[in-house]
């Protein structure tokens, strides 16, 4: 039930945001994410997923492709978890919600809906911001 728990994971981060009534994330609530939370919510898809998803290894993928908060940076990332396919952004219909997707593909749901809002954090920054963020609380 991937699908199902990424979007509890975007409705469970916009609450500890306090973003619920926004539905977006800004880049303000990114920076300043309650630690305690990510780590929670990391820890559960780590723990369920045997290490193959999480913030935690999103970061370790995100430092090792430069761990920059830059589109190119962005770029590597999307290749390197699935999240783009020659070049284009993938929309959540083509995610893949399955142990057979790539490590670090999930989750997923937050940063799409970003994407389509094109708010405040550009579509191309959700995951290095958040990548970024897992690295100021120790992921």
């Amino acid at each position: 039930m991937w699908k199902e728990a990424d979007e509890e994971t975007l409705k469970v981060m916009l609450k500890a945001a306090r973003r619920e009534k926004e539905g977006y994330f800004n880049k303000e609530s990114i920076e300043n994410f309650p630690c305690d939370d990510l780590r929670t919510i990391d820890q559960l898809w780590v723990k369920y997923s045997q290490g193959h998803f999480g913030f935690s290894v999103q970061k370790k993928i995100w430092l090792e492709v430069g761990g920059k908060v830059d589109y190119d940076t962005e770029c590597k990332l999307g290749d390197r978890v699935g999240w783009r396919k020659r070049g284009s952004w993938l929309n959540k219909s083509y995610l893949t919600f399955n142990k057979q997707a790539p490590v670090g593909h999930l989750p997923r749901g937050a940063g799409l809906l970003l994407w389509r809002l094109v708010v405040w954090v550009p579509w191309w920054a959700w995951g290095s911001s958040l990548a970024s963020r897992a690295v100021s609380c120790n992921l």
